[in-house]
């Protein structure tokens, strides 16, 4: 027996042995009786050993059917997982749009957008959570700074600005820093993708300075950065649309505001490969990408 059918006949062994017979295993799969023996006797002849007992009540398995079976069992699941993606590659979309995105984001730059996309297309309703990760559960996640995942398409949303900030009681008990250098005299508070011990590069014009810090806190939630920075903790370095509303009512101040910094981490939109055709998605997506820019345009 070619040995490249070898995986068939193992599906067919595992379901054998899950529904407790060649008649039920018939019928699970749709093919008449015999062709399910004939599967099994050609995996023993293949494999050299007897892998069922069977008997006129009951069957079960050898020794080296017990050695088998695992491997028979993962491979059904395998196939069947494939069958069923592949229906729903096939279904016609329908029911909500399933949309999940990191809660500080999601809160500050998505929220709006919704009642605008569903006024636009009202066909597709929303299901959103304010949640990290979910791609897997979820049609499309929306996400900062996303390695690509396998089995997934991302799109680039956009990479909101960045400012250095920080309260008032703090600049005034420790001082306001005067040039990029001074920033090594003060708590720094970072996103956790920055190392404690970093450089950075900041941009006056033609000019550039780059400074070797220590940071005191590094974090990978904006929400926990941007609430230790409002408690008088240091310096933030933040998404510029995080700090706008304590910006605007003095509860935060500039640092350096002359001064440009690298972009915060991108932001993506994320979903399976096999949802690229869903119009649900395509829509959604290119209206999230072509809103989403003035949002995170600094103000």
């Amino acid at each position: 027996m070619n040995l490249i059918w070898i995986p068939a006949q193992l599906a067919v062994l595992a379901k054998v042995v899950d529904l407790n017979g060649f008649s039920a295993a018939a019928r699970s799969l749709g093919v008449p009786k015999a062709a399910i023996s004939r599967a099994v006797a050609d995996l023993e002849r293949a494999l050299g050993v007897r892998v069922l007992e069977r008997t006129t009540r009951r069957i079960s398995l050898t020794p080296a059917g017990q050695v088998v079976y695992p491997h028979a069992r993962r491979l059904l699941d395998e196939t069947e997982a494939a069958r069923s993606q592949i229906a729903r590659l096939h279904a016609p979309p329908g029911g909500p749009l399933r949309v999940a995105a990191d809660p500080s984001y999601g809160r500050a730059l998505l929220a709006p957008l919704v009642p605008r996309f569903l006024e636009r297309f009202p066909q597709i309703p929303l299901e959103l959570a304010l949640e990290k990760g979910g791609a897997e559960q979820c049609d499309v996640e929306i996400c900062a700074g996303t390695a690509p995942r396998a089995g997934c398409l991302q799109r680039t949303l956009g990479s909101p600005p960045a400012v250095l900030c920080a309260t008032p009681a703090y600049l005034q008990q420790r001082g306001a820093p005067g040039r990029p250098e001074d920033l090594a005299g003060h708590d720094l508070l970072v996103p956790e993708g920055e190392a404690t011990e970093m450089r950075l590069t900041l941009a006056r014009g033609q000019q550039r300075a780059e400074v070797r810090l220590t940071a005191k806190l590094a974090v990978n939630d904006p929400a926990v950065l941007h609430a230790s920075t409002a408690a008088g903790l240091g310096i933030g370095l933040l998404p510029e649309f995080l700090c706008r509303q304590g910006l605007a009512m003095g509860r935060l101040i500039r640092v350096l505001p002359e001064w440009s910094l690298p972009p915060a981490a991108e932001l993506h939109a994320l979903y399976r490969e096999e949802l690229a055709a869903d119009p649900r998605v395509q829509r959604f997506v290119d209206f999230v990408a072509a809103n989403i820019v003035p949002a995170l345009a600094q103000a």
